[in-house]
C-alpha cells in the first residue's frame, strides 16, 4: 500500500518535454532525469502511466497547414513519431531497473503491444510503468485527447500534465504577456468558458465529463513530476470540485 494520496496517475509528457533547448529530438540526459522522477513515483507504491508527444519530432497540424501535407496522413506520421518517444522513454526506465510496457493505439508489433484496456491494468497492478504512444490512433485527435482518455479507461485518479517551461494555468501566455494572472485552481467549465490553450477542448470536455481533475505544472520544477504524483500543490489544479 502506498501513502501517497493517488493510487494510480496518468502523466502526459509533451514532446518538445524530450528535447531540451535545442527544441528537436531526444536530450539523453533529460530523458534521463524524467525517466528517474518516473522511477522515484513507481518505486513510492503509486502506479503511473505515460501518454508521450511528438512535438520534439513532427506535428500533424502544423505540416497539414504550413507544407500542404495531407492531414490524416500527417497525423498518423505524428502518431509514428510518438512511438520513437515511447520506446527511447522505454529503455530509459528499464537501464533503471523498471519493468516497462509500451502499448500503441496503431500496430507496430515488433516493438509495441497494442492497446488493451484490461492488459494495460494488469500492467499498473503489477507495478509496471505502461507507456501509452500513437496517440488514440486516430487523426484530427492530439495527444492531449489521447492523454484525457486512458487516464479514464485506466481509471486514474489524476492527469498530470507537465508542461514545458509554464508553470501552470494563466490568463494568457506567460511567455508573451507579462501580465498574465496565474490561476491556482480551476474549475473545468472555468477553463473551457476562458478558452484557455493549456490542453485541446475535446480533452477538457472529457475530463469534465467524467470527472477527472487535471494538475498542470512545470517539467522544468525539481521533483515536479513526483510532487504532482504525491497530491503536493504544484502549478494549477483543474476539478469539478473547486
Amino acid at each position: 500500500m502506498t501513502s501517497n494520496k493517488y493510487k494510480r496517475v496518468l502523466l502526459k509528457l509533451s514532446g518538445e518535454a524530450f528535447a531540451g533547448e535545442s527544441g528537436f529530438g531526444i536530450d539523453p540526459q533529460i530523458l534521463k532525469r524524467i525517466a528517474e522522477q518516473i522511477k522515484r513515483v513507481a518505486d513510492s507504491g503509486t502506479q503511473i502511466a505515460v501518454v508521450v508527444g511528438s512535438g520534439n519530432f513532427w506535428r500533424g497540424a502544423d505540416m497539414a497547414n504550413r507544407n500542404g501535407m495531407d492531414r490524416v496522413t500527417a497525423d498518423y506520421a505524428g502518431m509514428l513519431a510518438t512511438v520513437i518517444n515511447a520506446l527511447a522513454l522505454q529503455d530509459a526506465l528499464e537501464k533503471l531497473g523498471i519493468s516497462t510496457r509500451t502499448q500503441s493505439a496503431i500496430a507496430v508489433q515488433q516493438v509495441a503491444e497494442i492497446f488493451i484496456r484490461r492488459r494495460a491494468i494488469r500492467h499498473l497492478e503489477k507495478g509496471r510503468v505502461v507507456i501509452f504512444a500513437g496517440g488514440t490512433g486516430n487523426p484530427y485527435m492530439t495527444t492531449d485527447t489521447a492523454a484525457a482518455l486512458r487516464a479514464i479507461e485506466i481509471e486514474a485518479e489524476i492527469l498530470l500534465m507537465a508542461k514545458n517551461k509554464v508553470d501552470g494555468i494563466y490568463s494568457a501566455d506567460p511567455l508573451k504577456d507579462p501580465h498574465a494572472i496565474k490561476f491556482d485552481k480551476l474549475s473545468h467549465i472555468e477553463a473551457l468558458n476562458l478558452r484557455l490553450k493549456v490542453m485541446d477542448a475535446t480533452a477538457f470536455s472529457l475530463c469534465l465529463e467524467n470527472k477527472l481533475p487535471i494538475v498542470v505544472f512545470n517539467m522544468d520544477t525539481p521533483g515536479g513530476i513526483e510532487r504532482a504524483a504525491a497530491g503536493e500543490s504544484i502549478g494549477t489544479l483543474v476539478s469539478s470540485e473547486v
